[in-house]
């Protein structure tokens, strides 16, 4: 069995116990693999690990429950794989910023993590000359956009989909939406506005995440876009247990961290790049 179908086998067997304790160790035994080169392997291929994955699921399902079925949070935490519902409302709120009954309240369901789906065509990423490849998208990309915003949706807390489609087609009508694909895939999106010179949305796949596709981007917007113009972007809080990594991404990228604000009833933080980092970006 190599790596792809190792992880395939491990989703499958966690999306068909959702409702159970999890770990990486009871996980390891059933795969027939040892935990820490299954740890390894996993957060490899998923950018995440096994037990953030694990955890990001059973809580999405769990979300899920509290709005559109009338079971009790107590009944809700125990089919989560939580022992009580004392625990499950403490990292419900650490995720989700609210309590199971407050966001059950709030009638409004978003997911922390969807099933991570895997193609053996993108196992080894092949592209060659990614920058030129670097394109606007057309309307005729969504459906492989939007595939790929499932994927990696766990970096963007409170993304409903059907109004992330507006302000989508929007941005490709107006010449603000680039893509990169390879083999019929999206691989990295990002959405741009002029106005404020801000990055709105960025995202790339997990597997094509160590090819620097993130610099080759922000290159293409500091050189051809947005010359020579401070760009905004924002993320996670520092501290917010929700952030699978993209706080230490744009860190790492010369973002500088400014004001803290609230989107869309979510503590986030405002990150800026600017102009003098372009040495930076292009070694």
């Amino acid at each position: 069995m190599n790596k792809l179908e190792c992880i395939i086998q491990v989703i499958d067997y966690i999306e068909n116990h959702l409702n159970e304790k999890l770990t990486l160790s009871s996980i390891a035994v059933e795969i027939g693999y040892s935990k820490y080169h299954l740890h390894r392997m996993f957060t490899d291929v998923v950018g995440i690990t096994i037990h953030d994955y694990v955890q990001r699921r059973q809580l999405s399902e769990a979300a899920k429950l509290l709005v559109f079925s009338k079971k009790s949070i107590l009944e809700i935490s125990l089919i989560a794989g939580y022992e009580s519902q004392q625990a499950f409302t403490t990292i419900f709120k650490q995720m989700y910023k609210k309590t199971p009954n407050e966001y059950r309240t709030n009638k409004e369901f978003y997911p922390l993590q969807l099933r991570f789906s895997l193609n053996e065509k993108l196992y080894r990423p092949l592209l060659d000359n990614i920058k030129t490849k670097i394109i606007l998208a057309k309307l005729s990309d969504i459906p492989l956009w939007l595939d790929l915003v499932n994927l990696i949706i766990d970096g963007f807390p409170n993304l409903k989909e059907k109004e992330y489609l507006e302000v989508l087609k929007k941005a490709i009508i107006e010449k603000q939406a680039l893509i990169l694909k390879d083999r019929g895939f999206a691989i990295a999106v990002m959405i741009i506005c002029f106005e404020t010179n801000s990055i709105d949305f960025f995202g790339v796949h997990p597997l094509y995440r160590k090819l620097g596709i993130e610099k080759l981007f922000l290159d293409k917007l500091m050189n051809e876009i947005l010359i020579d113009k401070e760009i905004s972007i924002t993320t996670f809080r520092e501290g917010d247990k929700a952030d699978p990594g993209y706080r230490k991404v744009y860190k790492e990228l010369g973002f500088a961290q400014a004001e803290l604000l609230i989107e869309f009833g979510y503590p986030t933080q405002k990150f800026i790049l600017s102009p003098q980092s372009k040495g930076d970006i292009n070694e």
